[in-house]
């Protein structure tokens, strides 16, 4: 048996107030976690649920006010409701926020500080959102057997978090690959990707066009230049390359930004037989 297989699990999600986008109660099968997922705006109604006076590790997030893409400050509180009640107060950005805590009440501080670090580094090799936090915060001193729970604590929130639509934490390359590449040869590009569940990945070593149209729709500019200022893109003589496999909301995300023009990538990427991703999906190639 494939220790590190994704399992089947079950995960349940209790809509507290009825609605989808409401305050959200998450429990896994199995687990001695829980997680509180919450509106800001509905933030003043659920913070004095007992889950908010105890220990926990945390994420808020919302579209940066700059940019447009998804940002996420990471945190912990000991107990939690003291710093999402200075977030409420001071910080803007964040829309959506997630709390997680021990229903037996084993977690300690260094515990969550431990979650916390974690979570910054993970997001930060992810390069998937922008990262609020100015630092990464230092790993606290944990024995092994501390280090092991914790370890298994925060696999069991980031199977929980695309679950609840924050996909900052994965990395491309944590990602099975898919049996078909697609590529993207136009304006100099020479890329190479496949599909996922929740996207187009575009794999290291791929190169991008070195310039953009003047028709390049602006927020595909910025995140060209966010993808620059992050290390994913480098400038390799004419063109851009990925330092990593990182991964797009969409095939014309990816393409657009490959290519430096506004594309559509269910036909810009073909698979080595010249057929496009539409004509494969479509059931159009022979």
């Amino acid at each position: 048996m494939d220790v590190n297989k994704p399992r089947p699990s079950s995960i349940r999600i209790f809509l507290a107030e009825g609605s989808p986008t409401g305050l959200r109660i998450v429990e896994k099968s199995n687990w001695i976690g829980r997680g509180v997922v919450f509106p800001r705006s509905g933030y003043g109604d659920v913070k004095a649920r007992p889950e908010f006076e105890k220990s926990g590790v945390y994420v808020v997030s919302g579209p940066s006010e700059s940019t447009g893409r998804d940002r996420v400050y990471i945190g912990e509180g000991d107990p939690v409701r003291p710093r999402l009640d200075n977030h409420a107060a001071k910080k803007d950005f964040w829309t959506q926020g997630f709390v997680f805590i021990s229903k037996d009440d084993n977690l300690n501080k260094a515990h969550v500080q431990y979650l916390e670090a974690r979570l910054c580094e993970l997001a930060a090799n992810a390069k998937r959102v922008e990262l609020d936090n100015g630092n990464t915060p230092a790993r606290p001193s944990l024995s092994e057997a501390d280090v092991a729970e914790m370890e298994a604590f925060l696999a069991e929130m980031l199977v929980c978090f695309p679950v609840l639509g924050l996909s900052a934490f994965e990395v491309a390359a944590d990602r099975p690959r898919a049996s078909k590449t697609y590529f993207a040869r136009s304006r100099g590009s020479d890329a190479r990707g496949f599909e996922t569940d929740d996207g187009f990945v575009v794999q290291a070593g791929s190169l991008a066009s070195g310039t953009e149209v003047e028709s390049m729709p602006t927020s595909f500019s910025e995140m060209r230049r966010q993808l620059l200022a992050a290390g994913v893109l480098v400038r390799q003589g004419d063109h851009l390359a990925f330092t990593q496999d990182y991964v797009f909301g969409s095939p014309s995300a990816a393409a657009t930004i490959v290519l430096g023009r506004n594309s559509n990538g269910r036909v810009e990427w073909k698979d080595d037989k010249g057929r496009t991703l539409k004509q494969l999906q479509d059931g159009e190639a022979s």
